[in-house]
Parts: C-alpha cells; structure tokens; sequence
C-alpha cells in the first residue's frame, strides 16, 4: 500500500550494488502461477488505483475520467472535478493516492499530464472527496500544488508516481526527463528526479542539494522514467523505472545521490548508441536490481500483508512489455529477483487490497484493461 493505514469512513461515504548490477541474479520465468486469478471488472486504459477505507477503489484511466468502484457489487461512479488531461502518447491521469489523514480531511492526490506554457509536464493536484446522498460523487476544491519544471514539448516519460513518508509528513513525486535525456542531470529541472515534497506542494526543508544549488525540491537524480516508488517497513524508499534498451531498473533511493542517467545504465539507447554500464567507483549509484532484456516495469508495492505471508517483504512489479507480474525479495538493502509469473497482458499497476490480496489493473493499450484480484489456490 501506498498510502498509511487509515479509519474506515463515516456512514455517508458507504453506499545492486555494484556486484548485484553486474551479476543480473536472473529468475526464471514461473508457468505455474501459485495464487487464483479473479477477474472483477474492465476499464479503459486504467493507470491507477487505490483503496478507499471502506474498501472502495478509486482508479483512474489515461483519457482524464477518475472512476469510484464498487468492488463488491461492480458499481462505477464517475468522479466530476478533474482538470484538464492532455493524454496524447504517453500523456495520462495518473497516479491516485489518499492523503495520510483522509479520515479527517477527504483528501485526494493525483498526477496527470498537462499542456502550458513551453510544452508540457507533470501535475500533482490535490482535491476533496465528496459524496451526496444521491451518489453523485466529485472533488472538490481541487488544486494543482506541484508542477514539473520546465514544461517541453513531447509526449514521453511524464512519471507522476505518489509516496507519503511513513510519518505522513513528506509526500515524494517523481518526475520523468521527458525522453529529454539531459534533463535528468541538470541540477535547476525537476525532469528525471524523486522530489521530496510537504504536503502542500512547496520543497520541503533540508532537502539535500538545495545549498550546492539544486533546484530546492530534488531528493535524487539521474533517473530516466520513474513509474513505480515505495517504502517498505523500515522506513526505506525503493523505486523502479523504465530505463533505455535493456535497462530496466529497481533502486534503493537515499538522499542527495546521482543514479547515473544518461551517463551510466547497464542498458542502451535505442538507437543503439552505448551507455557505459555502472561499475564500482563511477560517482553514481548502482541498481539493486536490472533487467536485460527489458521487463517495462509499470506500478510498484512493498507488500506487507497477510494473505501471502510467505512474500512478505517482497516488492511486486507489473511488466508491460513483459506482461508479467514480478516480485522481488529484499532483504535489508539489498533485492534479489525472485519470480516473474506470465500473466498474458501488459500489467500497468500493482496494489495491495485490505485484506493482503493483490491487485492488478491490465493496462488497457494493447491489451484488455481489466483489474484482476490474486488471491492464494486455497482461498
């Protein structure tokens, strides 16, 4: 989950290191899939989803339309209050997440991609959830807090993933360099960084390369397309992204470092221009994990439930490209690949649910947009 624990909703809202980087500690690919495949609903294009404390699900799809369902009863709701979506090629409404005092304030964040002046950029907007008694349901008193800078033109590489601190104080954004390349070493954009946040959107405090004069928002950079980001119990922060051409990646992200690229990735470009490959002692941090050929990882959890105990403290993939589900087995600081299971469609996001079971959302492009529920045989 990424989002904290929360109290369920009044009555009116029921209705590598260097070595791990070099060894590619390779998983098989696994035929037999150990969980039952449930399939509950279909959407268009769904990028997102997250749970509401009734268990309710918001999700939202690539043209603009954030829908609230029923996962018990397949009831679809449209939510009125989004802004604007510029959804041409990778453009999207994006992420979906609660703020970590929804009991209190109804609070929604969300990403989405949007035209302005130079170009265009990733958004991270925050709004008010609010249902009548008839069931019409909207966000109220939205807001754009955060915007990526600067605005280009393209329709790549947009990002927009959404993570509180476990505290509940910082909110962590990723922005993507915009198929842009240079971007994600530039130390005055935002493009190709994770930005720590308050929760208000503005940069928060001892951010830690603001005074070598860094635009005050960076956390760390040389990233190329974040699409997933997560912290797992012990307060650690992982993220995955599509790199270049056999390049795909997942990092543990620490404070002020440079990840590399375009300068360094054990991938290349896909015009088949090299990349020099990390190796100890470059400047830049490694991956913990990566993946040659690419896997095109989509969302991103630290699974932390009950149903599966035996994957606790695993990290769970959705693979577009690869349409596969993968997990990866952390222990501590480090990650070893563990299992990718075909799951026959692009998989766009991974979510666990209240209950441990875990969630997919097929990405809906070029293959069936349908959210799936896996559960284990014996369930």
């Amino acid at each position: 989950m990424r989002h904290l624990p929360l109290a369920a909703l009044p009555l009116v809202l029921i209705a590598c290191s260097a070595e791990n980087a070099t060894g590619q500690n390779a998983a098989a690919a696994t035929g037999d899939r150990p969980f039952k495949t449930s399939i509950i609903a279909d959407f268009e294009s769904p990028w997102a989803m997250t749970f509401l404390p009734d268990g309710r699900m918001l999700v939202t799809e690539k043209k603009g339309e954030m829908i609230l369902f029923d996962p018990n009863n397949g009831t679809k709701i449209p939510i009125a209050g989004i802004p604007a979506v510029d959804s041409a090629g990778q453009g999207a409404l994006m992420d979906v997440v609660l703020s970590p005092t929804f009991a209190k304030d109804r609070k929604v964040y969300f990403s989405f991609s949007q035209a302005g002046e130079g170009g265009k950029g990733v958004a991270l907007a925050t709004g008010t959830f609010d249902q009548a008694s008839d069931g019409t349901t909207k966000l109220g008193d939205v807001k754009v807090i955060f915007r990526a800078t600067p605005f280009v033109e393209g329709n790549g590489h947009y990002s927009g993933r959404i993570a509180f601190s476990p505290d509940g104080k910082y909110l962590f954004f990723t922005n993507g360099e915009r198929q842009k390349f240079d971007p994600a070493q530039d130390p005055k954009a935002t493009l190709g960084k994770v930005l720590r946040l308050n929760l208000d959107g503005t940069p928060a405090k001892g951010n830690p390369l603001a005074a070598k004069g860094f635009h005050p928002a960076i956390w760390s950079y040389g990233h190329r397309n974040l699409l997933g980001i997560a912290f797992d119990t012990e307060g650690r922060l992982w993220e995955q992204e599509m790199g270049p051409k056999g390049g795909d990646e997942v990092n543990l992200i620490k404070p002020g470092l440079n990840y590399g690229y375009p300068l360094a990735s054990n991938g290349d470009h896909y015009d088949g221009k090299p990349i020099p490959d990390h190796r100890a002692g470059d400047g830049f941090e490694a991956p913990k994990v990566w993946w040659n050929p690419s896997i095109s990882p989509g969302g991103l959890i630290h699974y932390s439930g009950d149903l599966f105990p035996q994957w606790k403290n695993s990290l769970f993939i959705g693979g577009l490209s690869s349409k596969s589900l993968l997990r990866v087995k952390l222990d501590g600081e480090n990650a070893t690949k563990a299992d990718q299971w075909d799951m026959g469609a692009r998989i766009r996001e991974v979510e666990q649910g209240p209950d441990g079971a875990l969630w997919l959302l097929e990405d809906g492009g070029s293959s069936q947009g349908r959210l799936l529920k896996l559960t284990p045989e014996a369930a």
